[in-house]
């Protein structure tokens, strides 16, 4: 468990959180129950107002490189500015502008050998060469380079401080290349700390990718885990001798027509041909299931550009090297740290990845938008974060879950409401007479459905050192709350978290779900990857999310209000 102790840090003063939420929702003991009625009121018009406008066509589903995102940065701009926050912050301006990848594609040249030292009795260097799309695949999420890099086993990637697992622990991977296996040790225990037979928030390449660059690695080469392709060959083996088993059906029950009509001959016919080509065709997945390789955008459609390269390559190609070098198979070494759930991170001596990738990319300028509202007494310099991302999937694509649909997704719910919350509770603090005894940072992150972009780029270009950042509170999809049912991730991060939000929901009487671990896919993870405590907002997912559907008709505004 992370605290809010950690480097020194502490959340002495919480209280102005109990205050300012309680003030907003206006307790009787202050105000007629007319008062607070007229106030919801005027406070769920303006959420429905922002929802509205953010989720509107004229935004274009607010993607990454449309004109729709720039509007919407510019309306969260002078919402902030008419709330008299202080926005003159980059330039004079609020705008954190950056860029960021809008499309990949694979350039001219892109090869990769792995070279290891002689076999016995030889001279020459053990080469294997890979061919492109046969063996080996660059991935989108990667950057180019040229590659003359030692090779680093580093298991499955993870360094989990509450699972008290790391694959880095005791190796440098400084200037190196990294093997990584996909997921994560365990994945057939329940009981695993990794979220049992589920993935956890370790097991995303993006995750991954991100960790190897924090630790120096140079280049990054992911292979299948043993345990996904036995999981995938079983699942597959069905789906192949369930086609076997109707196409025998449908022969048997043919053969029981005596004189079958030119009609049932020909339906017949046709049923056959359709079962035999479903056979040919689960045939054909199966012979690749059993060494999948992922395609060029099989790990996202882009990220960093300044991202180190990263390959995808057949798991028979890296078995062989690493054992070679180490005298185990990719098997052996999975079933060791699954014993024991320890590491069997190692150089391979000798071994060095060569060649070059060629990732070639399209790039938008894009921008946070920050506002802050200073603090005063003794805790002024310490700074709390509440965010929430306003980019959405514009026209759909990738991300989608409308595949081949180029219609605007509006994206009400994700994450027009969390905007809409972000701005209102801005407005809340903002108006209060005595100032607050910390800084209030607000911001509207950018990238977000593309890989956390904008968040990750400002942990690493903060406006306010993170030692002095004391906490990072995310409202992520919060405009469906259904049956009281909050979800809150994070409450672990910090001590004070946890009884903060319990004395808060004696009032509220949300049916909490209360998640331990920091990490998930929203931008509280950027902070947490930097030891920042965080809390996470969220009222569930819905048939609507990342469709088109997704508009601001079906947002729950009173449950917005009360989150």
């Amino acid at each position: 468990m992370m605290h809010a102790l950690y480097r020194s840090r502490r959340l002495l003063a919480f209280a102005f959180l109990r205050a300012g939420l309680c003030w907003w929702a206006l307790p009787a003991a202050r105000h007629s129950q007319a008062a607070e009625e007229k106030a919801a009121g005027s406070s769920e018009t303006r959420l429905l107002d922002s929802v509205r406008y953010l989720s509107s066509d004229d935004l274009e589903g607010r993607g990454v490189g449309t004109h729709g995102l720039d509007l919407a940065a510019q309306f969260i701009a002078s919402q902030f500015e008419q709330m008299g926050l202080k926005t003159a912050l980059f330039d004079g301006s609020p705008f954190q502008k950056f860029s960021m990848t809008v499309g990949t594609e694979l350039g001219e040249v892109n090869r990769a050998a792995l070279v290891g030292p002689p076999a016995a009795g030889q001279t020459e260097s053990a080469t294997v060469e890979l061919k492109l799309g046969e063996d080996f695949n660059p991935l989108a999420i990667g950057g180019s380079g040229k590659l003359n890099l030692p090779l680093v086993f580093v298991g499955y990637g993870i360094t989990g401080k509450q699972e008290e697992y790391d694959d880095y622990a005791g190796i440098s991977v400084e200037g190196k290349a990294v093997i990584i296996l996909r997921h994560e040790p365990e994945q057939a225990n329940p009981h695993s700390v990794f979220n049992g037979t589920r993935h956890s928030d370790h097991a995303p390449f993006a995750r991954k990718l991100s960790n190897a660059f924090e630790h120096g690695a140079a280049a990054v080469i992911f292979c299948t885990d043993e345990f996904e392709i036995e999981k995938t060959i079983a699942q597959r083996v069905k789906r192949w001798q369930d086609a076997i088993d109707e196409l025998a059906e449908t022969h048997a029950k043919f053969k029981m027509i005596e004189s079958p009509s030119r009609e049932q001959i020909e339906a017949q016919r046709l049923e056959v041909e359709k079962l035999v080509d479903r056979i040919h065709d689960q045939g054909e997945k199966l012979q690749e299931d059993f060494d999948p390789l992922l395609g060029f955008r099989g790990a996202g459609s882009g990220g960093d550009s300044k991202r180190i390269p990263a390959l995808f390559c057949r798991r028979e190609v890296i078995d062989k090297v690493v054992k070679a070098a180490t005298g185990d198979d990719l098997a052996t070494l999975e079933r060791k740290i699954d014993h024991d759930l320890k590491p069997r991170s190692q150089e391979l001596k000798g071994w060095k990845l060569e060649g070059e990738i060629d990732v070639i990319r399209k790039e938008a300028e894009v921008k946070n938008v920050v506002a802050v509202l200073e603090g005063e007494g003794p805790h002024a310099d310490e700074t709390i974060v509440i965010g929430a991302h306003y980019d959405h999937l514009g026209y759909g694509g990738e991300g989608s879950l409308a595949p081949g649909v180029k219609e605007i997704h509006n994206g009400a719910d994700d994450n027009a409401s969390g905007t809409a919350a972000l701005l209102e509770t801005a407005r809340i603090l903002a108006s209060r007479e005595k100032k607050l005894p910390r800084r209030i940072m607000f911001i509207a992150f950018t990238g977000e459905e593309r890989g956390l972009i904008g968040s990750a780029r400002y942990v690493r270009d903060p406006l306010v050192p993170l030692d002095e950042t004391v906490a990072m509170l995310n409202m992520d999809m919060v405009g469906r709350l259904n049956d009281d049912k909050l979800i809150i991730q994070g409450v672990d991060t910090a001590t004070e978290f946890g009884p903060l939000i319990d004395g808060l929901n004696e009032r509220y009487g949300f049916k909490l779900t209360k998640q331990p671990g920091g990490f998930g896919p929203s931008d509280h993870s950027s902070f947490y990857a930097k030891q920042v405590p965080v809390m996470h907002f969220f009222t569930g997912t819905h048939s609507d999310y990342h469709r088109p559907s997704d508009d601001y008709e079906k947002i729950n505004l009173a449950g917005m209000r009360r989150v």
